[in-house]
């Protein structure tokens, strides 16, 4: 979207795989933007019986330091399951389980979040962003449409500017540990106008090819160029 606007302007692109860290630098104004791959935000370390997450460390927090602008958001990996899940087991203090309840796992790990943000973030350098819970269209009773198969052959947005079902309950734990932050944390609170679009998700037509149900992933353009704009006026007002 940057280099959309200014696209004569040089820039260059280094990946640090070590890190999972990719920054992309704009010389002719000194600025960067780096993404970092940090799925859970807390640490995944590999030990002798596996990989684990720890559910009260952020040592990867050394490397958000001393930016403008940091803007957080996790919970899509929160429900995998089985083979595709990143690590074998969960550490929540001295305590290893091989998996746990989810929804309480989350609050554990932003509540980990929220004490390294009033560790380490002076509020007069840097502004701490956290985008909201994306969410997904397995269920076409929660719009209304009991027959629907999930998000294929939607066309159109849910009508009105109410969603008819439920939200996440991922969103009031969020919601709930953000309240125990001192800094300064702005919520880009994207969950209610996303339900709407029951329409945007790439549904059997992702990655280029026919690759299933994808009714949580987004298409591009699409709803996160919404969530895009919303923070641009956020970030500078």
């Amino acid at each position: 979207m940057i280099h959309s606007s200014v696209p004569s302007a040089k820039y260059s692109v280094k990946m640090h795989g070590a890190t999972g860290m990719t920054a992309y630098t704009f010389m002719d104004y000194g600025a960067k933007v780096i993404y970092h791959h940090s799925l859970y935000l807390v640490d995944i370390i590999k030990e002798k019986n596996g990989r684990v997450m720890k559910l009260d460390s952020i040592t990867s927090g050394k490397q958000w330091l001393g930016v403008d602008y940091l803007i957080f958001n996790t919970w899509h990996w929160w429900s995998r399951r089985g083979p595709s899940r990143p690590f074998d087991f969960i550490q929540d203090g001295d305590k290893i389980y091989e998996d746990m309840d989810r929804l309480v796992a989350f609050g554990k790990a932003i509540h980990t979040w929220g004490r390294w943000v009033d560790d380490n973030i002076d509020p007069l350098k840097s502004k701490v962003f956290f985008q909201g819970i994306s969410p997904t269209h397995y269920n076409g009773t929660s719009w209304g449409e009991p027959k629907a198969q999930a998000c294929m052959g939607q066309k159109a947005p849910v009508p009105g500017s109410t969603y008819p079902g439920t939200t996440p309950a991922a969103l009031t734990v969020l919601k709930k540990e953000l309240q125990t932050i001192k800094k300064p944390v702005t919520l880009l609170d994207i969950t209610n106008l996303s339900l709407l679009r029951k329409d945007g998700h790439p549904s059997k037509y992702g990655l280029g090819k026919m690759s299933g149900r994808d009714c949580s992933h987004w298409c591009l353009a699409g709803v996160p160029d919404t969530w895009n704009v919303l923070l641009y006026n956020l970030m500078f007002s």
